[in-house]
């Protein structure tokens, strides 16, 4: 008896995919069904301050687990057998589904699980010495609608900039040239490493002109 069936009795617990009007009901209740939760978040990095990181959402679950596609009906772990399927029948179905554009349902009945799902990946195999079985394991995506905020106008638009997020862009630093200076010990001096000297130079070569040696005080550099 599974882990699962444990929880509600014997046969009570079921696990179908629903395509439309294609019912597909699993003759053999998995083992164990894992499920994975995650938040979305975005990195930035600032100059001099290091990484911050900000929650974006929750991502979509991802649903696995692991079964099989017993050849003969066995009424100790098997399903209804009304609808036992042949086990290449039922890997058909499973495939028609991996294909599919649209998404399907996942229900466990007894457990309140109804969501939309796409089944992403699908994997299968045989095992000696059980001749006729299938065994597989599954990995299904919860799917929810797309929904776009509509951006209002007059104040209200004016409303939301204001409440957008903080721009994290730092203005531009420049070091302004000295006497006695040169783009290497500027590199030194601001960077942490003279070889950085040609960094500095690419971004000032308008100012500085052809000859990165000829640098002159007073002049404004923009800084990597």
């Amino acid at each position: 008896m599974s882990v699962l069936e444990d929880k509600v009795g014997p046969n009570k617990m079921s696990f179908t995919l629903k395509d439309g009007s294609t019912s597909f009901l699993f003759p053999v209740n998995p083992e164990e069904v894992n499920i994975s939760r995650s938040k979305g978040y975005e990195t930035i990095n600032m100059l001099e301050h290091g990484e911050f990181d900000f929650a974006q959402g929750e991502k979509v679950k991802e649903i696995t687990f692991s079964s099989f596609f017993p050849k003969q009906y066995d009424p100790s772990y098997c399903m209804d057998e009304k609808d036992f399927p042949d086990p290449r029948v039922a890997l058909n179905v499973l495939n028609t589904f991996l294909i599919s554009k649209k998404p399907m349902r996942f229900i466990i009945a007894g457990t309140g699980v109804n969501v939309p799902v796409f089944l992403i990946s699908l994997n299968s195999s045989f095992r000696g010495g059980e001749t006729g079985d299938i065994y597989f394991d599954l990995t299904l995506r919860t799917w929810r609608d797309s929904k776009v905020e509509k951006v209002g106008s007059g104040s209200g638009a004016a409303g939301s900039k204001s409440g957008s997020r903080t721009d994290l862009k730092k203005s531009s630093k420049t070091y302004t040239v000295k006497a006695g200076d040169s783009l290497s010990k500027i590199a030194k001096l601001e960077l942490g490493n003279s070889s950085k000297w040609n960094e500095i130079y690419k971004l000032n070569s308008k100012i500085i002109g052809s000859d990165p040696n000829r640098i002159k005080p007073g002049q404004k550099l923009v800084m990597p």
